[in-house]
């Protein structure tokens, strides 16, 4: 058998052969959805582009056997995860081989070896270049396609990086909501919650996107403080996070909850833009990106992202609003009916987060989806 060549690719080079590589691995999965190549994937590595590069560093590698690409990895250092946690961890993602233990080994050698060189003692992921991105290999829910901004992996990924040596960190949760009534207790709670006089769910305002960014992104940096994997958002991701999001956030399903005028809450469901660029193999032009938009704004899609969902921590353990959680959920879920979704996933959440999973079991939602995050010594 032809031996294994691994090629180095550094940031800011021409990506072409790491997407390459992807496609490679992914050929004949119904299931696999290319991203968008000049909105998505080929920004996110570039360090001109990509503000995470402000705050880290990253290399690719691909590996070709026979002339032939058989898989891809990178590696990445975020110097503000390993501020906040005190570490010395870095990270592989883009974990993508044919089924071959020695090519998922040949990869990840070398990106343990990038990571060390550069004074690291520990190796975790995957997490896309950090944990702002897609985390985790899909080892369970082969069976349906990615939802927006969530991994998906052949089913012989997890055994390929288990037999170099990574181990299991943490299981992720992605649950399904199929659209249904709501327990008569669960409905009484967003009832109560809606008729509070100081209380008010207010749409956000596409027009002022990075304002109303900064707000939401305030309450996930109070409300994730201190929880497995959670790095803040800096002012340069935030002001990103706008421009992208201003071309797919409905208003309608993004919300604030204001207290007596103060933002307390926040709740961002967004539509599943995978839905709309399944058959586009990643090509926007030239007609793809006409075709997803058309999709995305006349047609509508029919699946839903809620990405994310939370309170400030001062109102934990405040009786009177312990019910807005759920009527948060309750409240965006029936937004997402009226405008013609039939399903939507949750995700993630952590499998030791025993109170957020009952939660959300309780109101009707299934587990369809597993993410396991590894983690080795250097």
């Amino acid at each position: 058998m032809a031996e294994i060549e691994i090629r180095e690719i550094a940031a800011g080079s021409d990506p072409r052969e790491f997407i390459d590589a992807s496609h490679a691995v992914f050929e004949g999965d119904p299931n696999f959805i290319a991203p968008l190549e000049m909105f998505d994937i080929k920004p996110r590595l570039d360090p001109k582009k990509n503000p995470f590069f402000k705050r880290g560093e990253a290399v690719y590698f691909v590996a070709r056997r026979g002339g032939k690409l058989v898989g891809r990895v990178s590696a990445s250092i975020d110097r503000e995860h390993n501020r906040v946690w005190n570490e010395k961890n870095g990270f592989y993602g883009f974990f993508d081989t044919v089924d071959d233990d020695a090519v998922g080994a040949a990869l990840l050698e070398r990106a343990a070896a990038w990571l060390k060189a550069k004074g690291m003692t520990r190796m975790s992921g995957p997490y896309g270049l950090y944990a702002n991105e897609e985390i985790g290999t899909l080892v369970e829910g082969f069976d349906s396609p990615p939802v927006l901004m969530m991994a998906h992996s052949r089913p012989w990924q997890g055994r390929v990086t288990e037999a170099w040596g990574l181990t299991k960190e943490k299981d992720l949760f992605a649950w399904r909501y199929e659209v249904s009534e709501f327990p008569k207790r669960v409905e009484k709670a967003w009832a109560d919650m809606k008729a509070l006089p100081e209380l008010k769910l207010r749409s956000v305002n596409t027009s002022k996107m990075h304002d109303e960014l900064k707000i939401i992104m305030d309450i996930y940096n109070d409300a994730w403080e201190g929880k497995w994997g959670f790095v803040p958002a800096l002012p340069d991701e935030i002001e990103k996070t706008a421009e992208d999001l201003k071309l797919i956030i409905d208003p309608d399903l993004a919300f604030i909850a204001e207290i007596d005028g103060k933002p307390m809450g926040m709740c961002i469901l967004l539509p599943n833009m995978n839905e709309c660029i399944r058959d586009i193999r990643g090509k926007e032009f030239p007609f793809g990106i006409a075709k997803a938009l058309w999709r995305l704004k006349v047609a509508g899609p029919k699946s839903s992202r809620l990405m994310l969902l939370g309170i400030r921590k001062e109102l934990r353990g405040v009786r009177k609003y312990m019910p807005l959680s759920a009527a948060m959920y309750v409240e965006v879920a029936k937004r997402g009916s009226a405008k013609g979704y039939t399903w939507g996933e949750l995700s993630w959440t952590r499998e030791d987060d025993s109170p957020i999973n009952s939660g959300i079991a309780a109101m009707g939602a299934k587990i369809y989806k597993r993410y396991r995050v590894y983690t080795k010594d250097l």
